[in-house]
């Protein structure tokens, strides 16, 4: 069976080299308005040999890379994969507007993802009635409801770490990452085995292997729309002795397939580093169906964003101090070119970035902070481009000598967190994408890493207190800060609530990780993981110091309640800590398999999960109903 291609009419092509060509000759070194840069669209081909793949690589510049870069550069390879069933069932309450249901009518809770209808994967997933827990290289399927028939049903240990899961009706996808060969002399790896499996759960005490594609590389990110998983994996793009490149491969139910040079588009530009993209569509529910495949060589990709029609992979570049964005049509197993655009800075993450109303908004940061008074170039921007991602409009230079902590569109508004000694949480008005502007902003100490919609006109921010320095242009970061905003006033936001929790030293993963975040409004309802640190204030004489930190003496779930009457009360937390032994051996690093990672909802039963332990507690008065352990 083929491989289809996207479609690129001769049309688009010539277009696409005759503005890169004029545009990039005319216009490469002309100032873009007041203060910017102009950055001419690269235009995209297709390899015509091998040779010619070749020496597009040796033009790489010859500049040394940090390990970062080392590893973030290479192949990147995107993976879909057919999945029947309704996909509602799994949107995320926050997203849909309402938890999903099974025949019981019991609502459960779902993955904390960004866009109703596009699921992400994560390390835990539920079905309302099941549990489906990554452990390691070990995952277990429990019966999860109701909760006194609460026991483990299987375990699948696996030959190497499992990177996420998926799943829709009786199918589970997991993605498996091994250790891999390296070079000689352990320079590099030159193969990293990465596994899509999929397994049949019509029998969840017995899943079967349905289906094994494996492909040398590394697991970047993921998506399911539908009946499609889609994949990203890296592969570095590397000259061996300066005349070989390592193509990707895969294996499907053991058919190995290599891409062919020819096969490759790219975009034509020079960077430090390149990654390969392939685009590949696999039906897990009709076996016979092959794989199909589109490659581009890209730059390094740095992060992801999918609507449920498009998906946008960015890349920054060390030479222009850009980012550019690669738009791709996804519609079941079709994956079509868009387009390319370039804007000024850098995305922090995922939620820097929104689709809406045909318009794609990006916000970013250029140059860096510092210190010292007038020594730091930050600025930061936001900018909207149209289908064909051109720049139409744009918000630039907000908050000198800053950069962005957290950022979250919501339909014709922006809302921006940036940082350096105070939190200006900005609002910005995008109802006019030519001319985006600041409608308000509120500043006090503190910052959010993490910005959550509670409904049209609240938000709630998860980031960490600070103290300001007495000397120098920072502050100390303290305890992790929750704060709840009311944006209903847009000239005027105001944080209504806030919570701080614990010293300097207290962490939660949802810093770093929004799918750690639980939150139902209906159930007025918040949950975070939380490493607790105090300081004991018996070993310093007098006061304080802002840079002081605390001891670890508590990890495990923080259960809030959180409405716009009452703000933000803590009902109590829940912990699978026995004692302290694992806390006090930790020093400045805590880790425990007994750490919670996660914590969910069916009907009124919380589940709280870690590497070794699930408790159930009742939603009503937290009251321990019981646990299994993970053998």
């Amino acid at each position: 069976m083929g491989y289809p291609r996207p479609y690129l009419s001769k049309r688009r092509l010539l277009s696409y080299a005759i503005v890169a060509l004029v545009m990039g000759g005319v216009l490469g070194g002309v100032l873009w308005n007041i203060g910017g840069v102009y950055f001419p669209k690269p235009s995209l081909g297709r390899f015509s040999s091998y040779q010619e793949l070749v020496a597009f690589l040796k033009r790489e510049p010859e500049a040394p890379r940090s390990l970062f870069e080392r590893l973030r550069s290479g192949f990147t390879i995107i993976w879909g994969f057919s999945i029947r069933g309704s996909f509602s069932t799994y949107a995320s309450e926050t997203a849909s507007g309402e938890a999903p249901e099974f025949s019981a009518n019991i609502q459960f809770s779902a993955t904390n993802i960004q866009v109703a209808g596009v699921d992400e994967a994560d390390i835990v997933k539920t079905d309302g009635r099941y549990l489906y827990l990554v452990s390691g290289s070990a995952l277990y399927i429990l019966r999860a409801y109701p909760p006194e028939e609460a026991e483990v049903l299987s375990r699948l240990e696996l030959s190497g770490a499992i990177a996420g899961i998926f799943v829709n009706d009786d199918k589970l996808v997991v993605f498996q990452e091994d250790s891999g060969l390296y070079s000689p002399g352990g320079s590099y790896r030159i193969y990293a085995p990465f596994s899509i499996l999929v397994y049949d759960l019509s029998d969840r005490s017995r899943p079967l292997l349905e289906r094994n594609v494996t492909i040398d590389g590394y697991y970047f990110n993921s998506r399911m729309i539908g009946d499609y998983v889609y994949v990203v994996v890296n592969k570095p793009a590397r000259l061996i002795n300066d005349s070989v490149v390592s193509l990707p491969v895969f294996y499907s139910d053991g058919n190995k397939r290599e891409v062919e040079a020819t096969s490759i588009y790219y975009i034509n530009l020079t960077d430090y580093c390149y990654s390969f993209t392939s685009i590949i569509a696999v039906n897990v529910q009709d076996s016979l169906e092959e794989p199909t495949v589109e490659t581009f060589l890209l730059g390094c990709t740095s992060c992801l964003y999918v609507s449920r029609e498009n998906l946008y992979l960015v890349s920054p570049s060390r030479q222009t101090s850009a980012t550019s964005i690669y738009k791709l049509r996804i519609e079941g197993r079709n994956i079509d070119w868009v387009a390319n655009g370039t804007v000024p800075g850098y995305v922090l993450n995922q939620f820097s970035m929104d689709e809406h109303d045909g318009y794609f908004r990006i916000a970013t940061t250029t140059g860096h902070v510092a210190r010292r008074q007038g020594e730091a170039s930050s600025k930061n921007h936001v900018y909207v481009l149209d289908g064909e991602l051109n720049i139409v409009g744009k918000l630039e230079d907000l908050a000198p000598g800053e950069r962005i902590h957290s950022a979250r569109f919501m339909g014709d508004r922006c809302y921006l967190v940036t940082f350096r000694k105070v939190d200006p949480l900005f609002v910005i008005d995008l109802e006019d994408p030519e001319n985006p502007r600041v409608l308000g902003k509120l500043k006090i100490p503190g910052y959010s890493d993490y910005l959550h919609p509670y409904d049209e006109t609240h938000l709630i921010g998860v980031g960490k207190e600070t103290v300001p320095a007495e000397e120098g242009d920072f502050s100390w970061y303290q305890g992790v800060k929750i704060s709840l905003f009311d944006v209903s006033n847009v000239s005027s936001p105001r944080e209504v609530s806030k919570v701080v929790i614990g010293d300097r030293g207290t962490d939660t993963p949802v810093l770093r990780d929004h799918k750690a975040f639980l939150f139902s409004r209906s159930k007025h309802l918040l949950v975070l993981p939380i490493l607790l640190a105090e300081i004991d204030p018996e070993k310093y004489s007098g006061e304080i110091p802002p840079y002081a930190q605390g001891d670890y003496v508590f990890q495990g779930a923080y259960i809030f309640n959180i409405t716009l009457d009452e703000g933000l009360v803590l009902r109590g937390r829940i912990t699978h800590l026995e004692n302290n032994t694992d806390l006090l051996k930790s020093g400045y690093y805590f880790s425990s398999p007994y750490s919670v990672k996660r914590a969910l909802y069916i009907g009124n039963i919380l589940y709280t999960i870690s590497d070794r332990m699930v408790k159930m507690n009742s939603l009503e008065d937290l009251k321990e109903i019981g646990a299994v352990e993970l053998p």
